[in-house]
């Protein structure tokens, strides 16, 4: 049926019309048959589509209003003005105008060719059926509802249209803030680390695993953090992370000495740039954590691609245990956050023999 669907009211409209319509006619005591009823009840119940097919109801209401006058019934025409509402309401002011004049049009000459005497007679038997005050007044109603119904719209687009442009102005600001405090510091760690260690090599001395481990991840933070900002000065850029950056995210979790191994599981599909990122901030964040809190000596990730879903795992042998369970810090709960924005699931929990767990299920058919 469209954009509109038929709802209950609309049918409780079609019906007490219907059944206003058939009581007017029984009360007039004329012997005019079945045909006519029929048209008096179906004037009315077609008034149950009129907010899918406002035109095509107001047309089909003025029809059963002829015929059921040519049906000898002068009953008033309820069902048209409700159809004239409707449809006005819906923007068919020319349609209405044109339908509205053949109907005024037309009930004096169904009047005439059901036998009234004269003009004057048929005049009065349509007014009788249509009253051309009665018209005008559905048709402003449904035209200053429908004005309502745009300035209520435009009302609402203006808010949208100005919280746009705060969340613009705040991810501007955002960015500022992040380039002003933070590009300086981790580019000076950056350049310390790599400096160190080109002194070490350069005589000759062993350089140690920690200080390759803060270069490579001075170097690291200070691209996603080129990404993020960029990212909120333009919304519309999409951060190049994914499946194929998580290989890194393993590898440098090996230099601080942990024992971590990678395993994809399943034929990978066409996946959704967010789910991507997704399962990449995931595995970050765990082997963060891991490498931080856990005390593990070593972590699997498996990457499961799976009809529909991708599946995230990763797993230590920390010292976490269920009856010891950790408190869930900001990084599971965004983990969180970020797995709810997707529509899937995520389990975070310690291990049955010791260490953690945590498992992401995002749906691939995810949106932005």
């Amino acid at each position: 049926m469209g954009a509109r669907r038929i709802g209950v009211w609309d049918v409780v409209i079609g019906v007490a019309v219907a059944a206003i319509l058939v009581s007017s006619g029984l009360a007039e005591h004329r012997d005019v048959g079945a045909p006519g009823y029929v048209l008096l009840a179906a004037g009315g119940l077609v008034l149950v589509a009129r907010r899918w097919q406002p035109v095509a109801v107001l047309v089909a209401t003025g029809l059963c209003a002829l015929g059921y006058q040519a049906a000898g019934f002068d009953v008033f025409a309820v069902a048209y003005l409700v159809a004239v509402y409707a449809a006005v309401r819906a923007g068919h002011r020319a349609a209405t105008a044109a339908v509205s004049v053949a109907m005024l049009v037309g009930l004096p000459l169904t009047a005439l060719a059901g036998g009234s005497a004269d003009a004057a007679a048929a005049m009065a038997r349509a007014r009788g059926v249509l009253e051309l005050a009665w018209l005008i007044a559905a048709a402003a109603a449904g035209e200053a509802l429908r004005q309502a119904e745009r300035r209520a719209d435009e009302a609402e687009r203006t808010r949208e249209e100005a919280a746009r442009r705060r969340a613009d102005e705040e991810r501007l600001h955002i960015a500022r803030e992040l380039h002003d405090t933070l590009t300086h510091q981790i580019s000076v760690i950056k350049v310390q680390a790599e400096a160190a260690v080109h002194l070490a090599q350069k005589r000759g001395e062993p350089v140690p695993a920690a200080l390759l481990a803060i270069r490579d991840a001075g170097r690291e933070a200070a691209r996603e953090l080129r990404t993020t900002l960029e990212a909120l000065r333009d919304d519309e850029m999409v951060a190049p992370l994914g499946f194929d950056r998580i290989p890194d995210l393993v590898d440098r979790a090996r230099s601080t000495g942990l024992d971590a191994d990678l395993i994809v599981e399943g034929e990978p599909a066409p996946t959704p740039d967010v789910v991507e990122r997704t399962a990449y901030r995931i595995v970050q964040e765990a082997l963060t954590n891991i490498t931080r809190h856990a005390a593990a000596t070593s972590a699997s990730v498996r990457i499961g691609h799976r009809p529909g879903a991708v599946v995230v795992r990763v797993d230590d042998d920390g010292t976490a245990h269920p009856d010891h369970p950790p408190v869930p810090g900001v990084g599971l709960l965004g983990m969180g956050e970020r797995v709810s924005a997707l529509g899937g699931r995520l389990r975070a929990e310690p291990r049955p023999g010791g260490g953690f767990t945590v498992q992401a299920e995002l749906p691939v058919d995810a949106g932005p």
